[in-house]
């Protein structure tokens, strides 16, 4: 895969995060393959791949859960390669999955997350009903952690991960599993936290929600940064295109071999059994192209214009269908 230069605006003096080169490899495995990029303060960052791309192994070095193989980690003014533990302080994490404890009260979770920064017992107790308030779990505060929804478990773990109003947050898939209103009121409370000034690392499996939220996406493959840019230069090659979806049934096998024979300038890419996608620089015309189908004993069912997004880009760049990532999602969703 051709690696494309990142280009990123973060840097100097108004990087809060900088990573260079950095590598991990776990046995034959190179999980994490020189990866480089950084964060401006106040920056919502996304990380965006599939399963196994090295996102959570990028998190866990960052955090100072895993160490490097090779590379250098720089967090405010801390270089934190080898001391792991030097910007503590400044970050909070939401890891994919709790780490919270399941007998313990939501109230009482956040107490004792905010007594292992060395907040005070009134500071953490007011601390932690402000969250509670804010994260609508208020009437849930007494309620034991393993009694919660995956979507209530899931606020939680965010509000402990911040218990200590932590300059920098690192949240790891915080969407996943987790049901429709839930996640909105989760990517409604990271646009929050990122309004009030909080330096948002993200990683995500979701291209709407990196799209959604982010200032600039980086795109992992298999360990590699493949693009690193803002949504809106991302998006930029792909606002000209003119896409739409068509639906057929009856259809042959060889449709879709007739129809990039017959119409070379449009793309045509086959997205199930009974979808095509088409994509053209030039406005396309439906009649010439329905008519064609029909003579080839297809019924079109449904046809629909499609307006570019990220996952465009994303499948452009990387080659990975987003249906691949919904897949993964899914799967990973059904096992939490």
């Amino acid at each position: 895969m051709k690696i494309i230069e990142s280009i990123s605006p973060a840097h100097g003096r108004d990087s809060l995060i900088e990573v260079i080169q950095l590598t991990k490899k776990f046995d034959d495995v190179m999980a994490v393959d020189n990866i480089s990029f950084n964060l401006r303060k106040g920056e919502l960052f996304g990380f965006l791949g599939p399963n196994g791309a090295g996102k959570t192994t990028t998190i866990n070095m960052l955090t100072g859960l895993s160490r490097p193989d090779s590379g250098m980690i720089r967090l405010g003014n801390h270089e934190c390669s080898k001391k792991l533990k030097a910007a503590q302080h400044m970050i909070g994490v939401v890891p994919d999955e709790s780490n919270l404890y399941p007998e313990l009260s939501g109230f009482d979770n956040l107490c004792f997350c905010a007594s292992l920064y060395g907040m005070r017992k009134n500071e953490r107790q007011r601390r932690a009903r402000e969250l509670l308030e804010t994260f609508r779990l208020k009437d849930s505060a007494d309620r034991k952690f393993a009694g919660y929804s995956k979507g209530m478990k899931r606020k939680l773990i965010i509000a402990a991960g911040i218990i200590h109003n932590p300059p920098i947050l690192f949240l790891d898939e915080p969407t996943t599993g987790i049901d429709v209103a839930s996640a909105r009121q989760i990517r409604q409370l990271i646009a929050d936290l990122h309004s009030t000034g909080t330096t948002i690392f993200l990683t995500t499996h979701y291209i709407e929600e990196a799209e959604r939220l982010c200032e600039r996406i980086a795109f992992i493959v298999k360990g590699q940064i493949v693009r690193t840019d803002t949504v809106e230069n991302l998006l930029e090659p792909v606002q000209q295109k003119k896409m739409m979806l068509i639906s057929v049934s009856n259809s042959s096998n060889d449709l879709y071999g007739k129809l990039s024979t017959a119409f070379p300038h449009f793309e045509f890419q086959p997205i199930s059994g009974e979808q095509i996608h088409i994509q053209s620089a030039e406005p396309i015309s439906l009649s010439p192209l329905f008519r064609f189908i029909e003579n080839h004993n297809a019924e079109i069912t449904e046809a629909r214009r499609l307006s570019p997004s990220l996952e465009d880009v994303f499948v452009r760049i990387t080659g990975i269908e987003a249906k691949v990532l919904k897949k993964e999602t899914e799967k990973k969703a059904g096992a939490a």
